[in-house]
C-alpha cells in the first residue's frame, strides 16, 4: 500500500492535519461550511451540545450533536483555493490513517453543506430568497488540476457554457450538487446554476477604480439559459466545493442566503435575518 509522503499530507506535531488542527475524532459525517468564522458559532448555537472548539488561521470549527447525529461546522474563509484546502484535510481525517499515511480500506462518504451568501443576477429573484445550487459553475482555475470524472449531463453542459464563454476568454466548468441531498434539504427551494468567481471586484462584475476586462459580465450571466438551465447567482465557493466533493467522492450541497441582487443594486437591510432564516431552515431538516 502507497504510504503519503509527510511533504504531500503535512501534519502538526499532535497529528492533526496541518491547516483545520483536527483530528479524525473532531469531526461528524455532517459537515456545514460557511465563509465567515463568526458565522460558526451561529450554527453551532443550534446544536444540542458542543464537543469540539478548535481555531487555527480562518478556519474555525465546532462539532457538536443535533439530535441523534455528531455534526460540525467549519469556516473555510473566502475562495476556492480555501477550499482545496478544507476538503482534501476533511477527506484526509477520515479516509486517510494518519499514523501509517495510507488510503483506509473503507472509505467514509461525508456530506457537506454549505451555508452561504450570495447575490442574485435575475431579476426575477428578489433579495430575502433562499436558494439552492443545482451545480456550481467555477470561473477560476482550481479544477485544471485535478482529474474530473463528469456525467454525460454535466459534460454537455459544460461544453455548451464554454462556447457561450468563448468571446470573453473564460472557460468554465461545471459540476452537479447531490440530488438526495437537493431533495432532502431544499425541496421547496428556488434553485439554479450558482457561479463561484475567483475574486469579489471584476471577476463579479464591479467597478471601482480598476476596469475589468469582461465587459457586460453580469448580463451574460444573467442571460444564459440551455435546457432549462439558467444561472441565478454569484459567490466565491460553491464550485470549488462541488467539484472537488466530486471528485473524492462525497456529497455535497450549497444553500445561499440571497442577500443582493446585482441587476437591480439592491441589497437587505437585514441580512442577519435571512441568513438566520437559511440556517434554522436547513438544520431542522437535517
Amino acid at each position: 500500500m502507497n504510504k503519503i509522503s509527510e511533504t504531500d499530507l503535512i501534519l502538526n506535531p499532535d497529528g492533526s492535519v496541518y491547516h483545520l488542527n483536527l483530528l479524525p475524532e473532531d469531526i461528524g459525517n455532517i459537515v456545514f461550511t460557511v465563509g465567515d468564522p463568526e458565522r460558526v458559532s451561529e450554527v453551532s448555537k443550534h446544536f444540542d451540545f458542543i464537543s469540539v472548539k478548535k481555531f487555527n488561521r480562518e478556519f474555525v470549527t465546532h462539532t457538536g450533536y443535533l439530535r441523534d447525529k455528531k455534526v460540525s461546522v467549519i469556516s473555510t474563509g473566502i475562495g476556492t483555493d480555501n477550499i482545496d484546502i478544507v476538503l482534501n484535510e476533511l477527506d484526509a481525517l477520515v479516509n486517510i490513517d494518519l499514523e501509517s499515511r495510507t488510503v483506509k480500506n473503507e472509505l467514509t462518504v461525508l456530506q457537506i453543506i454549505r451555508l452561504g451568501t450570495s447575490g442574485t443576477i435575475r431579476e426575477d429573484i428578489p433579495v430575502g430568497t433562499i436558494l439552492a445550487s443545482t451545480h456550481g459553475l467555477g470561473l477560476d482555475s482550481l479544477m485544471n488540476f485535478y482529474h474530473r470524472n463528469l456525467t454525460g449531463d454535466e459534460l454537455l453542459l459544460e461544453n455548451n457554457l464554454n462556447n457561450y464563454f468563448e468571446n470573453e476568454d473564460l472557460v468554465p466548468y461545471i459540476t452537479a450538487g447531490s440530488g438526495k441531498l437537493l431533495d432532502k434539504l431544499c425541496f421547496d427551494l428556488e434553485k439554479g446554476i450558482t457561479v463561484s468567481a475567483p475574486g469579489f471586484y471584476a471577476p463579479q462584475g464591479r467597478a471601482v477604480r480598476a476596469e475589468g476586462s469582461v465587459q457586460n459580465l453580469m448580463k451574460k450571466l444573467s442571460n444564459y439559459e440551455f435546457e432549462g438551465h439558467i444561472i441565478t447567482n454569484l459567490e466565491m465557493e460553491t464550485a470549488g466545493i462541488y467539484a472537488l466533493a466530486n471528485t473524492l467522492g462525497h456529497k455535497a450541497v450549497s444553500v445561499n442566503a440571497i442577500v443582493a441582487n446585482r441587476l437591480k443594486s439592491e441589497f437587505a437591510p437585514n441580512a442577519q435575518q435571512i441568513i438566520n432564516e437559511m440556517i434554522e431552515k436547513i438544520l431542522s431538516r437535517i
